[in-house]
């Protein structure tokens, strides 16, 4: 640019506080995993950043290489928009895990590398969005193995948690759990409940639980939680973004 007199004027930009003024939020996602970026992104509201780094896990769905993330877990968070202070939660976005490793230990790895931020993980966000919901009394399916089941079921039950069902689909792989289609998620989703069951809870990230929510609560007559879902919502809520997002469950649209 020139001024009147033809000498070149520096252009000087104009700012606003960014497409993510919101809130930003960091997954540490499976690196196995094939839905959380296309769940979050679903469900995300206008204005909120969801960004995700990876944490290496072996093939199979095993306490042993559940529990072997622990170890990733610093290279993972080093990768997370390490150079950004304006990151508001991070999350360790893996259920089993979660439990396997401990979500007490995960959150403090995760608030130790990254002070300013608030940590959490995808069954402390489960166990926050049951309590929001007043249900204790939980029918449970999983797409998991036995042993992982009974850990969870054990979880549950030490955060006051009573559940009526625990059923697994009992599958080893990511990509078969990504493959269980909706319309059996849904079926499955009245296998597991119980008449004195509170809240129907779909466990695993790695299950495309988000897409029937509604017609499982319509079906069911009552509250149904996913992993995804519960953890984007507790994710918001952290972040005091209290949007409700129609089309995700009671959840997303009531608390």
């Amino acid at each position: 640019m020139f001024d009147a007199r033809g000498a070149v004027v520096s252009f000087v930009p104009k700012f606003d506080n960014g497409p993510h003024s919101r809130a930003q939020i960091g997954f540490l996602a499976v690196a196995n995993a094939d839905l959380v970026e296309r769940d979050m992104f679903m469900m995300r509201p206008e204005g909120v950043g969801v960004h995700f780094s990876r944490v290496p896990m072996g093939t199979t769905c095993s306490v042993e290489n559940l529990a072997s993330m622990e170890g990733e877990l610093h290279a993972a968070l080093a990768t997370l928009m390490p150079a950004r202070e304006d990151t508001h939660v991070i999350t360790f976005n893996c259920t089993s895990a979660s439990f396997v490793i401990g979500d007490t230990k995960i959150r403090d790895i995760i608030q130790t590398a990254r002070p300013r931020v608030k940590a959490t993980t995808m069954v402390t966000s489960v166990v926050s969005a049951l309590l929001a919901l007043d249900a204790r009394r939980v029918a449970m399916g999983t797409a998991y193995t036995d042993d992982i089941n009974r850990m969870e079921q054990d979880f549950l039950q030490d955060h006051g948690f009573d559940c009526v069902s625990a059923e697994g689909l009992g599958l080893l792989t990511d990509a078969e759990m990504n493959r269980v289609t909706p319309e059996s998620l849904l079926d499955f989703a009245a296998y597991v409940d119980r008449p004195d069951a509170e809240a129907v809870f779909l466990s695993c990230g790695a299950l495309r639980s988000v897409e029937i929510l509604e017609a499982a609560e319509a079906r069911l007559g009552k509250p149904v939680i996913c992993s995804n879902q519960a953890s984007m919502w507790e994710c918001l809520r952290l972040a005091g973004v209290d949007d409700r997002i129609p089309g995700f469950g009671c959840l997303l649209t009531s608390v």
